[in-house]
């Protein structure tokens, strides 16, 4: 009897663990390949990179790090013969649709350096989002620091981040 109740026992809560799981709320943004680039003394800003997905759409509205006097969502855009980048308000994620941060194209700017980001270190990195009913999360990361994205073939060419404020 003593088994079969404990046998019944470990039913109920491993059933009772798998109703909780299913309730779980998935993540809201998923990220990966997050890096950030680095820098060298005297460089006041770099760039941060990932791939954004969110599986019931969302906004990117902001993004902040103690290592940096100002962190902004910036978009990279060919105007004429010209690069121009510029801060964005906003970042739409649509559902399950992957958004790629990357060089060139949207980013995450790190400004204001308080100091140099070594390779092979880390960076602390928030996100903030908001989804479709305007409920905010945010997501920690540590990113990675590196002189080229991950898996970039050694010497090709990243474009430069030119910045000035």
């Amino acid at each position: 009897m003593t088994f079969s109740r404990s046998l019944a026992g470990l039913a109920l809560s491993t059933l009772l663990a798998g109703i909780a799981l299913a309730q779980a709320p998935a993540p809201a943004v998923q990220v990966e390949g997050a890096w950030a680039r680095a820098s060298v003394p005297g460089q006041k800003g770099t760039g941060a990179f990932m791939k954004l997905t969110a599986a019931q759409g969302a906004r990117l509205v902001s993004a902040s790090s103690p290592a940096a006097g100002v962190t902004e969502v910036h978009e990279m855009k060919l105007d004429g013969d010209v690069m121009r980048m510029r801060a964005v308000p906003v970042l739409d994620l649509p559902a399950g649709k992957a958004v790629e941060l990357k060089p060139g194209g949207f980013h995450v700017m790190l400004l204001d350096l308080k100091a140099p980001l070594p390779k092979d270190s880390t960076v602390p990195l928030t996100l903030t989002f908001k989804d479709a009913k305007g409920v905010e999360s945010k997501l920690e990361l540590t990113v990675p620091v590196a002189a080229s994205a991950p898996g970039a073939q050694p010497g090709a060419a990243a474009p430069a981040h030119g910045h000035k404020h």
